[in-house]
């Protein structure tokens, strides 16, 4: 089942006091953009972050499940709980990098 973009704009709402927040439509599903860095992804209407080692103490407990068959297992965090955002959001913006600028289509 797809994300809808009501709950996509849900999460962007809960993000706003972290920054410039948007989301974009990737096969069907949301990525959530903080300052223009991939933090989040919604699929089927929950919220994933990838694991990295940084986030294991503070997600230590926290619901674990892949966003997608074949996909790494993630951290899905409540998207309620306004204490984990004030920490999770922070870490995720500093330790996310920018995305790569994508090679202009020159003429050959």
């Amino acid at each position: 089942m797809a994300s809808t973009l009501e709950y996509a704009e849900f999460v962007c709402e809960k993000l706003r006091p972290f920054g410039n927040v948007r989301c974009r439509k990737m096969f069907g599903e949301y990525m959530v953009y903080l300052n223009d860095k991939p933090v989040l992804s919604v699929c089927d209407n929950a919220v994933f972050v990838k694991k990295l080692p940084e986030l294991d103490a503070l997600m230590r407990g926290c619901e674990c499940g892949c966003p997608y068959e074949g996909a790494k297992e993630h951290y899905m965090p409540d998207i309620d709980d306004a204490a984990l955002l004030s920490e999770l959001i922070p870490m995720l913006e500093k330790l996310t990098p920018l995305p790569k600028p994508k090679k202009s289509k020159g003429k050959a």
